[in-house]
């Protein structure tokens, strides 16, 4: 079962023409703007640490929490165990899921999409099954005749289901037409893009910052610097050999390198992502 998608675009041309020209402004579209330049959606959101964790939390914990049908008999309330809907919320919606693992997923793709979709299956009047329908593939329109919603759902195989209202589980959160959720992650897309371009910086800063400690000046030439430096290490390396009184001969002089400022500053947003 496929919750992302991955987009895939073609290589630039050698030669700017008016189709490379549409794509850059597609996919600056594509990125709602974010003043970054990094790419955000659903997917790349989700490599963000603190994105992950809520996810998770917040599906997790909806998804252990337990799910009974209750019924009214008289003053008192019991579980209706013998409908056929309790089965369904409680234990198992389909042949492929567990009740949890139904619940998690749903609720993953409210956090992210602001909507979550399900097909419904009844028998007669009652619903027996429910199967998970990825938001990025569905579509939600109003009929302009009718007035009724339709969902339209392309599959992973290229084939389009157009189903009604009555045969689609729809939980949305915010809506600013009351018809589809806003997406978190669209909205939050500015601190969101700012976290993925620091965790590149991050990765790019430490992958290729070959930076040593110090250095050993030298006003000569070492005819053995390997030496030299395997001599150092085992006189001063190490946290039982710090601080000790180094003796430097010959001229030698020994500089630290220090992190630049911008790197130190980079380090300090660390503490917010």
């Amino acid at each position: 079962m496929k919750l992302f998608r991955k987009r895939i675009r073609d290589k630039p041309r050698e030669k700017r023409s008016s189709e490379l020209d549409d794509f850059i402004k597609g996919a600056d579209a594509d990125m709602g703007g974010v003043a970054s330049g990094v790419h955000v959606d659903e997917d790349r959101a989700m490599q963000t640490s603190a994105v992950y964790a809520c996810v998770r939390l917040i599906a997790d914990t909806i998804a252990s929490l337990p799910l009974h049908l209750i019924t009214h008999n008289g003053n008192a309330k019991e579980k209706a165990t013998h409908h056929p809907l309790y089965n369904c919320l409680y234990s198992s919606p389909n042949n492929e899921m567990t009740s949890f693992s139904f619940r998690e997923v749903m609720m993953t793709s409210l956090l992210l999409y602001g909507n979550a979709y399900a097909r419904i299956i009844r028998k007669g009047k009652h619903v027996t099954q429910l199967w998970y329908l990825s938001p990025e593939s569905m579509t939600v329109e109003r009929d302009s005749k009718t007035g009724k919603l339709t969902y339209t759902y392309s599959d992973d195989g290229g084939q389009t289901i157009t189903y009604n209202a009555n045969q689609i589980f729809h939980i949305k959160v915010i809506s600013n037409d009351g018809v589809t959720g806003m997406s978190p992650i669209a909205q939050a897309r500015e601190s969101i893009g700012l976290a993925l371009a620091t965790e590149e910086y991050g990765a790019r800063f430490f992958g290729n910052g070959a930076r040593p400690g110090g250095v050993l000046e030298h006003p000569g030439i070492v005819k053995d610097p390997d030496k030299l430096r395997n001599s150092w290490n085992s006189v001063y390396q190490g946290p039982r050999n710090s601080h000790k009184i180094a003796v430097l001969e010959e001229g030698m002089k020994y500089h630290t390198i220090g992190i630049a400022p911008a790197d130190l500053q980079f380090l300090e947003t660390r503490k917010y992502n």
